[in-house]
């Protein structure tokens, strides 16, 4: 049995039919087109580390494909070969890959469980040139690469990167852009909360009011009201 067939294997209508919705997959929503066979999220890690020595031709393939746990499980083998790889020209060609795929990273989950661990990590002490040019992106999902990337600079206490392109993205129009800000500018402040009340202090009537929801979800209640109400 190859990878593709053990995949289908586990295919579950019913769950399928779930995350179909869940993931707005119909005609005119972020997933549109998107296929789902129904595998829950630990069955995708658990063919993706049986086959995390796969080459990234067959790898490519996977990503290629319309099916979006094919596309989830080729990300989980790459993340994993990065977390593991111990030289860093490896690491290299697992980015340079990882960029030149960006337009099948096309959901917030596949994003999301790829982006931080692998360009994240990566650009840590690096030029991060790269993700200001992805918060420029036509692309949704290269603008939320770009912002979601930065979860590992916060882990590290590194918070620049994450304010520049949180200031680049401050009217993006797309909700899943609007909630990944504000859920790494909330990060910020759980870190240290005066680096995030100074950077809204200086936006926070600005930004859209789902992301200073997501910004301010940690906030005393009293404290958050003011911000809604714009009394700060």
């Amino acid at each position: 049995m190859n990878i593709r067939q053990e995949i289908k294997s586990l295919a579950n209508q019913e769950k399928a039919k779930f995350l179909q919705k869940y993931f707005k997959t119909q005609p005119g929503e972020y997933g549109e087109g998107d296929i789902f066979l129904g595998l829950t999220v630990p069955e995708a890690r658990k063919i993706a580390i049986k086959y995390k020595d796969l080459p990234l031709k067959e790898i490519q393939h996977l990503l290629d494909s319309k099916i979006h746990e094919e596309r989830l499980i080729a990300l989980e083998i790459l993340t994993h070969n990065y977390e593991k790889s111990k030289s860093e020209k490896s690491k290299e060609e697992i980015v340079k890959f990882y960029l030149s795929n960006t337009k099948f990273i096309n959901n917030w989950d596949l994003v999301d469980t790829s982006a931080p661990y692998i360009l994240g990590n990566f650009l840590s002490n690096k030029d991060k040139s790269i993700l200001y040019a992805l918060a420029k992106s036509q692309d949704v999902w290269e603008r939320r690469i770009a912002i979601v990337s930065t979860y590992t600079f916060i882990k590290n206490n590194q918070f620049k990167g994450t304010l520049a392109i949180s200031e680049i993205l401050l009217q993006d129009k797309h909700d899943l852009i609007q909630k990944a800000v504000g859920w790494m500018l909330r990060e910020i402040g759980k870190k240290d909360k005066k680096i995030l009340e100074l950077f809204l202090k200086k936006y926070y009537k600005k930004m859209p009011r789902t992301m200073l929801r997501y910004a301010i979800e940690k906030f005393p209640e009293k404290q958050r009201k003011k911000y809604l109400k714009g009394k700060v």
